[in-house]
C-alpha cells in the first residue's frame, strides 16, 4: 500500500513540475550564424512553440568554435529554459573531430525529438564547367577548386570528404562559421564548390545563382526531380543530410522533456509549418527522446570512421 502511495505522490510531483513550466521566457540557441538550416527551423516554430507554451520564445543565435560555443552554454545552462536547435549530425560528429571539448554531447545534452531532415545538395559556382559529379571530379584535376566548408568537422564537410575519397576528386577546403556564409561566398565565386543542407541552399539554386550538380539522398528529391544522386553518379550507397533536432541539458526534469517533445512533435508536424518546409526541401521528420538518443548514438559510431580515414582532427 506504502509503494502505491508513494508512486502516486512522485506521479503528482512530476505532473506540477510539467504543469509549473515554463516560469518565464525559453531561449532557442541556435549554434551557428542567421540564415542556415536550423535557424530556419528554429524560426518557423518559435511562434507556435510560444502559443502553445504560453510564453516569449526568443530564438538566439551564438556561433563559434565551430558550433561549439552555443552548445557549451546550453550544456551548462541551469536555468531550465534553455534549449540547442542544431545539426545533430554535426554534433555527433564533434567528438571525433575536437581532441577536446568543453561539453560531452552524450552525457551533457539529452534529445528532445528531431525535426526536419534535409539533403544535402553538391553545387557549384555557375561559371564551373562542370554539369555532373563526373565532370566536377575531372576539373579538379586540371583547376583548383575551392570548397567551402559550413564548419571543419561538419556534416557537410565530411559528406564532401568523403566523396573527394571516393571519387579521388582533388579540391581545397576553406571553413566558415556556418552554412549563410560558405553559401554566400560560393554565390559570389569565392569558392567554387559547396556541400549544404537543402533547406538552406535551394533558393540559391531556383534562382540560377548556384548549379546543383547532385543530391546526397538515396532517391531523388521531388523538387529537383531532374538532378541524380551522388550515388547514382557513381558512389553507390552514398548519402547524408542534415538533421535538425532539439536537445536540452541533460539535468532537465523527466515531465518537462515529454512536454516539449509532445508540443515540438506537433507543431512540426501542423500542415502550416510542414508545407512551409517541405516547399524549400525539407521533410518533416520526429523522434521520440528514446529514438533520438539511438539515432544520436548510431551517427556518432558511423562518422567515427568517416573522421578517421579523413584524417579530420582539431586541437
Amino acid at each position: 500500500m506504502k509503494k502505491l502511495i508513494f508512486a502516486a505522490l512522485a506521479a503528482l510531483t512530476v505532473n506540477a513540475s510539467a504543469q509549473a513550466w515554463p516560469s518565464k521566457p525559453i531561449r532557442i540557441v541556435v549554434p551557428y550564424p542567421p540564415g542556415g538550416s536550423s535557424d530556419i527551423i528554429a524560426r518557423a516554430i518559435s511562434q507556435p512553440l510560444a502559443e502553445a507554451l504560453k510564453t516569449t520564445v526568443i530564438v538566439e543565435n551564438r556561433p563559434g568554435a565551430n558550433g561549439n560555443t552555443g552548445t557549451d552554454s546550453v550544456a551548462k545552462s541551469s536555468d531550465g529554459h534553455t534549449l540547442l536547435l542544431c545539426d545533430v549530425g554535426a554534433l555527433a560528429i564533434t567528438a571525433s573531430v575536437y581532441k577536446q571539448l568543453p561539453f560531452e554531447p552524450s552525457k551533457d545534452l539529452r534529445g528532445v525529438t528531431m525535426l526536419a531532415y534535409s539533403p544535402h545538395l553538391l553545387v557549384v559556382h555557375p561559371s564551373v564547367k562542370a554539369n555532373n559529379l563526373q565532370e566536377l571530379v575531372a576539373l579538379s584535376h586540371k583547376e583548383k577548386l575551392n570548397f567551402a566548408v559550413t564548419a571543419i568537422g561538419s556534416a557537410p564537410h565530411l559528406a564532401g570528404v568523403a566523396v573527394e575519397k571516393a571519387t579521388k576528386a582533388e579540391w581545397t577546403y576553406i571553413p566558415y562559421k556556418g552554412g549563410s556564409q560558405a553559401i554566400g561566398d560560393t554565390v559570389a565565386g569565392q569558392t567554387q564548390v559547396l556541400m549544404n543542407g537543402m533547406l538552406a541552399t535551394l533558393p540559391m539554386v531556383q534562382s540560377g545563382k548556384l548549379k546543383v550538380l547532385g543530391v546526397s539522398k538515396a532517391t531523388r528529391v521531388p523538387l529537383l526531380a531532374n538532378v541524380p544522386t551522388i550515388a547514382e553518379q557513381g558512389v553507390k550507397g552514398f548519402e547524408s543530410g542534415t538533421w535538425q533536432g532539439l536537445l536540452v541539458p541533460a539535468a532537465t526534469p523527466p515531465a518537462v522533456l515529454a512536454k516539449l517533445s509532445a508540443e515540438l512533435t506537433r507543431i512540426i508536424r501542423s500542415p502550416e509549418v510542414r508545407e512551409r518546409l517541405v516547399s524549400q526541401g525539407a521533410e518533416v521528420y520526429t523522434m521520440s527522446p528514446t529514438e533520438f538518443t539511438s539515432f544520436f548514438e548510431r551517427e556518432r559510431k558511423n562518422w567515427a570512421g568517416v573522421v578517421a580515414a579523413g584524417g579530420v582532427k582539431i586541437d
